[in-house]
């Protein structure tokens, strides 16, 4: 039977920009999960659930009459499942931040993969009765964590605390209390690295489909994403890329023009054996709460390629990458960043541009080309 909760109006008044608890819409055929979903939500006070419904229609009913700034989506439902949901919802309010959730499959990670073409900005995938002791509360702690950074970025900060707008690369003039940039390096990268978080798959997709086919550098790429996802996240990289893409494998030998992606629940790192560079797979602990991780990427990679590294931050909350990134500067390479305003979360990019560390802060539609020129400008 379907189920509808819905707050009174009273209660899910728009509020100022940045003020009042995050609103919240739960939607899930599962009554065991929705309440699972609200209790953890509603444990801190920033948060508050406005509407908790079991299927894509009553949830397009029901942001019909309320603002809600972030929506849990489950993937399987019935009369309308999510992935037919989500432009609907979208539709009736295009700010709207949707995270997608589903259970680990293969068949599921596929659609959550279409979902976040589509426009959801997040995914995050259920625990189960076999899941790892420990795995419902980090669970937990990822929901509130993501489901608070998206409430948060959808809003902007509050007024009178905007940031100073950025110049876009080093050279540029800096308005007062804008971000200082480094200078670029010069010396042409013998290898590129990104990393990425939430709202990453579609920035991912975006810079490597702008890479035309004379880039001939290896590219590390670490996502925060599960097992499985990051199968399919390569899989659609390679579809996207028209290049080589896959996940990373211990012990394989790094060739020229090839994508690696850093497996769910791996960390990527590189050595040198011999005349040859191999990839490494490590199950060392998790840095920043993640694994795989970008910093362990990163410092593996800056010692192996040095000035002749390029580094690109993406999307995605938290500060994972800032100290890999203070590595790959110290030994001459070099950073760039996503900017505020093309950023689904602008925690990564933020914290890395914030620090100093990037030669140049771009839009999204600008990276891909950015690295381009960068790495074959010798033989432009």
């Amino acid at each position: 039977m379907a189920i509808e909760s819905d707050r009174s109006s009273a209660e899910t008044a728009p509020p100022g920009p940045g003020a009042g608890p995050i609103r919240v819409m739960v939607v899930d055929d599962s009554a065991i999960i929705r309440g699972l979903y609200t209790r953890t939500l509603e444990a801190d006070p920033e948060v508050r659930v406005i509407s908790s419904v079991s299927n894509g229609e009553m949830a397009i009913s029901s942001l019909k009459r309320q603002e809600i700034d972030v929506i849990v989506l489950d993937i399987e439902m019935p009369v309308m499942d999510g992935l037919t949901a989500l432009p609907l919802l979208l539709e009736a309010q295009p700010k709207i931040a949707i995270i997608i959730s589903s259970t680990l499959s293969r068949k599921n990670a596929e659609v959550s993969l279409r979902a976040l073409r589509i426009g959801a900005k997040d995914y995050i995938t259920k625990p189960t009765a076999t899941s790892e002791a420990g795995a419902a509360q980090t669970f937990r702690d990822e929901l509130l964590a993501k489901v608070k950074a998206l409430g948060r970025s959808r809003r902007g900060p509050p007024l009178g605390e905007r940031r100073p707008a950025l110049p876009h690369a080093a050279g540029g003039a800096a308005r007062p209390g804008a971000l200082s940039l480094r200078p670029t390096v010069r010396d042409l990268p013998d290898a590129i690295a990104i990393g990425s978080s939430t709202g990453g798959p579609q920035a991912l997709f975006a810079v490597v489909s702008a890479l035309r086919k004379d880039l001939l550098q290896p590219i590390f790429i670490t996502q925060h994403m599960p097992a499985t996802f990051t199968t399919i996240l390569a899989e659609h990289l390679a579809r996207i890329g028209g290049r080589p893409c896959s996940e990373a494998k211990d012990g394989e030998p790094v060739q020229a023009g090839h994508v690696y992606v850093a497996p769910g629940d791996f960390h990527m790192s590189v050595e040198t054996v011999g005349t040859s560079r191999v990839l490494r797979l490590l199950k060392t602990p998790a840095e920043n709460f993640c694994r795989p991780s970008v910093d362990p990427m990163l410092r593996a990679l800056a010692q192996i390629y040095g000035r002749r590294l390029l580094v690109v931050i993406l999307t995605g909350m938290g500060q994972d990458g800032l100290r890999g990134a203070e590595q790959v500067v110290k030994t001459g390479g070099m950073v760039i960043a996503q900017d505020e305003a093309s950023s689904v979360v602008w925690g990564m990019p933020g914290a890395v541009a914030n620090a100093g560390l990037c030669s140049a802060v771009l839009p999204i539609d600008e990276i891909g080309p950015f690295v381009q020129r960068t790495a074959v400008r010798s033989a432009a």
